[in-house]
């Protein structure tokens, strides 16, 4: 049996466009911030048989994710073309599971494909003594999933163009939470998001304004200015949402929860100076980022979001 492992991450500028026949190429960089508590775990186990197989792993503490037909096909498909790119033989039971909910916007799709090729990695490794780099696995694992490509990199993992690499802006311990507000399975898919976002009016400048905002990020992070960057941070997620609500076909992950919690936080931000850096992906859940000497103050703020919502905490776990 060979195993991989990987980390979710948590976009601060997003991904969210992709060029059209590129392997998921993005429109825009993007810069993330790597969640080594929010895993999944990949196992592979030879087997006899014509095709490749998938089945849900039994691992306490992690829960398998509900794959559609479509996901199923993708996830083989992803092994199929990098034993292909590896020269790899034979066919496999790939059996994977999350210790967080799938397909909620907490980025499963991202430690789901870097587990698998991680897990391939170790496979080549064994078959043939050749080590893989992280810069190659990225970039592999891109193909499978966009932002599978900066979980091979922490705590910060910048990607521009075929795969991500990490890059410093201090800030090496901070402190994860995720307030969870529907655990469900989204109506509207990830990869779906990426197609409608480029029908909206926003988008055009969408990309510019991406750029800007990572120019200004990194200068803010580096420069320890934290509230710039919790600006910076908000500005990114709302202008993200307004795409996916202004596309030609509208839709909506954003909920009066999410926005309750957001709205609490920046009541934090007025009153204190200070509070968390804020973020939303595709979905209706909301990540905060605190710094290790707000520990106090992350306390308190998940207590009281505990009392409506699941949380997700990276010195606390699943409450």
């Amino acid at each position: 049996m060979i195993k991989g492992q990987a980390p979710s991450n948590i976009a601060l500028i997003k991904y969210m466009g992709k060029i059209e026949g590129t392997g998921n190429k993005p429109t825009n960089a993007s810069l993330s911030y790597t969640l080594p508590h929010l895993v999944t775990e990949v196992h592979l186990h030879e087997i006899d048989g014509d095709q490749d197989q998938w089945a849900p792993l039994e691992l306490k503490g992690f829960a398998a994710p509900e794959l559609s037909e479509k996901g199923r096909s993708k996830f083989l498909g992803h092994f199929e073309r990098l034993k292909q790119a590896w020269g790899l033989s034979g066919h496999y039971r790939i059996e994977s599971a999350n210790n967080f909910p799938s397909d909620c916007g907490l980025a499963s799709s991202a430690s789901s494909f870097a587990a698998l090729t991680q897990a391939a990695a170790h496979l080549r490794e064994q078959k043939t003594g050749v080590r893989t780099s992280p810069e190659e696995l990225s970039v592999l694992s891109r193909k499978g999933s966009g932002s599978s490509c900066r979980s091979f990199f922490a705590p910060w993992a910048l990607w521009e163009n075929e795969g991500a690499e990490a890059v410093d802006l201090g800030y090496p311990d901070l402190l994860h939470a995720a307030v969870v507000i529907s655990a469900g399975v989204k109506e509207v898919s990830s990869s779906d998001a990426h197609v409608r976002v480029t029908s909206s009016p926003r988008f055009e400048g969408r990309v510019d304004r991406a750029h800007q905002r990572l120019r200004d990020l990194t200068s803010a992070l580096k420069e320890r200015n934290w509230s710039e960057s919790y600006r910076l941070c908000r500005d990114e997620f709302i202008d993200m949402h307004e795409l996916f609500e202004t596309s030609a076909v509208p839709f909506k992950y954003r909920t009066k929860e999410s926005s309750d919690v957001t709205d609490a936080c920046q009541h934090i931000w007025n009153h204190k100076g200070d509070g968390p850096l804020v973020t939303m992906d595709a979905g209706p859940n909301v990540h905060l980022l605190f710094r290790a000497d707000q520990r106090e103050l992350a306390d308190k703020m998940i207590e009281h979001f505990r009392k409506k919502h699941m949380t997700f905490t990276s010195w606390r776990g699943l409450k």
